[in-house]
């Protein structure tokens, strides 16, 4: 068969079974990730049938989903919600980052992975998966709840976090020296306080510039910047994914909003070819011999993530029913923690498959503790004669009442469950 014509089969059959397998995954209530991740490995070295011939297009393809990925995370946020959670948040964040991303790094220097793969193994058992969280609070009717802010308030420090650790990994795998190390992190950290500078004080004006009625020109003009400006950054050792972060976040209001409508479908196609092409690069034979540790490392990080939920609950005044809520929530991992993988995967191979089995089982998992955290720990409560703590701590009514806004609510529109819900406004 003729190259071309078999790369034209393969994606064909590739994009034609992504549709089939996430309509499926819709109808029984789960989110895609695992059964893209479970394609890869079908179709990947080692699986079913190997993919050949579309091999480095889907390479290509996978390197657009992480940027549109990032991309549209940005669009999401105006540069005062980053600010304003960046001042609220930060203690909670803080605990976040030392329970969750503490299992992780421990492991991989158990593992005799060294400071390379600790680093890296670190972010995966970090980063919640936000668009497994947005579904499941939708679909649990729980937007209105007092403990929401909160959630979005940890998931919006996760993410700014991101433009500080992708850099620095991004430098340690490139092998660079300490001083070109901190040569990188001081420069991701420069572009994001210039980009939020310019964004607070310029951000109309930036708009204006990329604004256009035609959507056809600002697909092109937006999707040609973020390009522009994600390989700049990839070859001054920063991270392509942060510089398409900081475009998001530089442009906002109506033309955020149009560009949001326009790029999604793209996203989504792109961001479903990496998953595939992370499960490929994963040789399934691999994952047995690690299906233990994996399966350890989520039981404890499943505990730390609600002990954040937790401790972020209670600082916020929640009562104790909101705050267990919280924690089971946050517990499903996703679409940063295969991002993180697929960075490290070169460098140490060996993360590729404890990453998969990881992701496989909480993304799984993460639903559930979503739903019955509370009740448990209720039961719990109620034997050992604590009560179910009902009543927010310094608050009258009823811990479902809808409150207002204090964290941006267009985080529930987020990206990797991959059937996006309605976006809202982007707040300025």
């Amino acid at each position: 068969m003729h190259d071309t014509t078999a790369l034209l089969v393969e994606l064909g059959a590739v994009i034609l079974g992504l549709g089939l397998v996430g309509r499926f995954a819709g109808r029984i209530g789960l989110s895609p990730i695992p059964l893209y991740l479970l394609a890869g490995l079908a179709f990947g070295h080692g699986g079913l049938i190997p993919l050949d011939a579309s091999e480095e297009f889907t390479m290509v393809g996978a390197e657009i989903g992480v940027i549109l990925l990032l991309l549209l995370l940005g669009l999401e946020y105006s540069a005062s919600e980053l600010v304003t959670s960046l001042k609220t948040q930060y203690p909670s964040g803080a605990v976040d980052f030392v329970l969750n991303a503490t299992p992780g790094a421990v492991a991989a220097l158990i593992l005799g992975w060294g400071p390379v793969g600790a680093v890296a193994l670190a972010g995966v058992t970090w980063i919640s998966s936000s668009g497994v969280i947005a579904k499941v609070m939708t679909d649990l009717g729980r937007l209105g709840n007092r403990e929401t802010p909160v959630i979005l308030g940890v998931l919006v420090m996760e993410d700014l976090a991101m433009a500080v650790y992708l850099p620095l990994l991004t430098a340690m795998l490139a092998g660079v020296s300490l001083a070109g190390g901190s040569l990188a992190l001081v420069i991701a950290l420069g572009a994001v306080g210039l980009v939020l500078y310019l964004a607070l004080r310029h951000g109309r004006l930036i708009s204006r510039a990329v604004s256009s009625d035609n959507p056809e020109m600002l697909l092109l003009v937006v999707l040609g910047l973020t390009v522009l400006v994600a390989g700049v950054a990839q070859q001054l050792q920063v991270s392509a994914a942060v510089g398409a972060f900081l475009v998001g976040i530089a442009l906002s209001g109506e033309v955020a909003e149009g560009a949001r409508k326009l790029l999604t479908p793209l996203r989504d196609l792109f961001a479903a070819v990496f998953f595939v092409f992370f499960g490929l690069s994963t040789n399934p034979a691999d994952i047995p011999p690690v299906l233990l540790p994996a399966a350890l490392l989520a039981i404890i990080t499943t505990f730390t993530k609600i002990g954040t939920g937790y401790y972020a609950a209670r600082r916020a005044g929640v009562g104790s029913r909101g705050r267990w809520r919280a924690g089971g929530t946050l517990v499903a991992r996703g679409e940063f923690s295969i991002v993180i993988a697929g960075l490290a995967v070169a460098t140490e191979p060996r993360i590729g498959p404890i990453a998969t089995a990881y992701v496989l089982i909480l993304v799984i998992v993460g639903p559930l503790t979503a739903r019955w955290t509370q009740p448990i720990a209720a039961k719990i409560e109620a034997r050992r004669g604590g009560g179910g703590g009902d009543k927010p701590v310094g608050v009258s009514g009823a811990e479902a009442e809808p409150v207002a806004k204090s964290a941006p609510e267009s985080r529930l529109g987020s990206h990797d469950d991959l059937t996006p819900e309605p976006a809202g406004e982007k707040h300025e």
